[in-house]
C-alpha cells in the first residue's frame, strides 16, 4: 500500500520514554505512493491521546513517539493515481491513516471500525510494518482515502480539532438522531469534546443543558457557547428538577462519575451516548430498563462522517474554541491538558514554529 524507500527527512517532536517529554526529532517518512498525498502540516490539535501514548498509559507505546492526530495542512505533492486532491488544496488527517479497505465497515466508509483494525495516525503499526508518526511534525504522507477536504475559507487552525474532537461527538449525535430540532440534549463535561457537542447541539436546533462539576464554567457555557441551561452535577435539587426531561445525553467525561443520576434525566426511549473513557461504567438495570432507554458507546467517525462534519462546520460557521501555541510550548500544553487547564483545545502552529535548530 506504499511505495518503497523514504522521502526527505521530516522534522518533528517526539517522546523517547514514558516521561512523555517531547523534544526535536528527525525521521524519515515513506516516499509518495501512487495514491498518496504529501501534506505540509500547518497546524495540529493537542488531544488527550497525545498524553496517553507519549506517557505509555496503555503500556504499548513504541518509542520514539511523535504524537498528533488532529492534522491540518496544505497539499504539496500528489501521487499519479490521486483523483480527489491537487497541489495547494487544504486538507485534514484524523485519527487513522489506513485500514483493510475491504471489510463491510470499510465498504461503508466506517473505516474506524475496520475488522482488521484501522491503523492509528501515530504509534500504530502500518501494514508494511512501519510505526506511524503523527502531526507534531513538518509533513506527512497519507493515502488519499484518509484525507479530508477543508474549504479554503475555513481556517486551518480551527479545522485541526475537528479531526478528532469534532467528529467524535458529531458522528454519534447524527447516528442516534440527536439532530432533530426541538429535542432536548444534555452534555456532560465541557472540555474539547463537550464544547463541540454544545455547538453541534445548538446548530441542530436542540435545547442544550450542560452538566459540569465546576460552577466556574457556567458563564462560558451559557454566554460563550450558547447553552440553554447549566447544572452543577453535584447539586441534587437541580438534577431532580430535570427528571425525565431530556431526549438525549452525550457524555464526554473521562473521569469516574455516577451514571444513575443522569439516566434518571432521560425521557422514555431516551438515548445516552458515552464517548469518554471512565475506568468503569456502573448503573442499575432499572435505570436502563424502566423507560426503555438506550445506552451506547462511540469512538471517532469514519471518512464519510468526518467529511460531512467538516462541511457542516464550514456551512454553519462552527469553529472550535482554540488556544494557538508554538511547538516549544507542547510539553507545558500536555501538562495543562492533564490538569484540565485549557479552553478548549490547544492547536500547535506547526508552520510558524517548527524549525530547524
Amino acid at each position: 500500500m506504499s511505495s518503497k524507500g523514504v522521502d526527505e527527512q521530516c522534522l518533528g517532536w517526539a517522546a523517547r520514554d514514558a516521561s512523555g517529554v517531547l523534544s526535536p526529532y528527525k525521521f524519515s517518512r515513506r516516499n509518495l505512493g501512487n495514491e498518496d498525498v504529501h501534506i505540509k502540516i500547518t497546524h495540529c490539535g493537542v488531544c488527550y491521546a497525545d498524553v496517553v501514548w507519549t506517557r505509555n498509559k496503555h503500556g504499548d507505546s513504541k518509542y520514539p513517539v511523535v504524537p498528533g492526530h488532529e492534522i491540518a495542512g496544505i497539499v504539496t505533492k500528489v501521487g499519479p493515481n490521486v483523483h480527489r486532491f491537487n497541489v495547494g488544496d487544504h486538507v485534514g488527517v484524523g485519527t487513522y491513516v489506513n485500514s483493510c479497505r475491504d471489510c463491510e465497515y470499510c465498504n461503508e466508509k466506517q473505516e474506524v471500525l475496520c475488522t482488521k483494525g484501522s491503523v492509528f495516525t501515530f504509534n500504530g503499526v502500518d501494514f508494511d510494518g512501519t510505526i506511524t508518526k503523527g502531526g507534531y511534525s513538518s509533513y506527512i504522507v497519507v493515502h488519499e482515502r484518509y484525507c479530508f477536504t477543508i474549504p479554503k475559507n475555513y481556517p486551518l487552525a480551527s479545522a485541526a480539532p475537528l479531526l478528532c474532537a469534532g467528529v467524535t461527538v458529531y458522528s454519534p449525535m447524527v447516528r442516534h438522531k440527536m439532530n432533530q430540532p426541538g429535542k432536548s440534549l444534555g452534555v456532560i463535561g465541557l472540555g474539547g469534546l463537550g464544547h463541540m457537542a454544545v455547538k453541534f447541539g445548538k446548530a441542530f436546533g436542540l435545547s442544550v443543558t450542560v452538566f459540569s462539576t465546576s460552577l466556574s464554567k457556567k458563564e462560558e457555557a451559557l454566554t460563550l457557547l450558547g447553552a440553554d441551561k447549566f447544572v452543577v452535577s453535584s447539586n441534587q435539587e437541580e438534577m431532580k428538577a430535570l427528571a425525565k426531561s431530556l431526549d438525549f445525553i452525550i457524555d464526554t467525561a473521562s473521569g469516574d462519575h455516577p451514571f444513575d443520576p443522569y439516566m434518571s434525566l432521560l425521557k422514555p426511549y431516551g438515548v445516552f451516548v458515552l464517548v469518554g473513557f471512565p475506568s468503569e461504567i456502573k448503573f442499575s438495570p432499572a435505570s436502563l430498563n424502566i423507560g426503555s432507554k438506550t445506552f451506547a458507546g462511540s469512538i471517532t467517525g469514519g471518512t464519510k462522517d468526518t467529511q460531512e462534519m467538516i462541511d457542516f462546520c464550514a456551512a454553519n460557521d462552527i469553529h472550535p474554541n482554540i488556544e494557538v501555541i508554538p511547538i516549544e510550548y507542547a510539553n507545558e500544553a500536555l501538562e495543562r491538558l492533564v490538569n484540565r487547564d485549557v479552553k478548549y483545545r490547544f492547536v500547535i502552529d506547526i508552520a510558524n514554529s517548527l524549525k530547524e535548530n
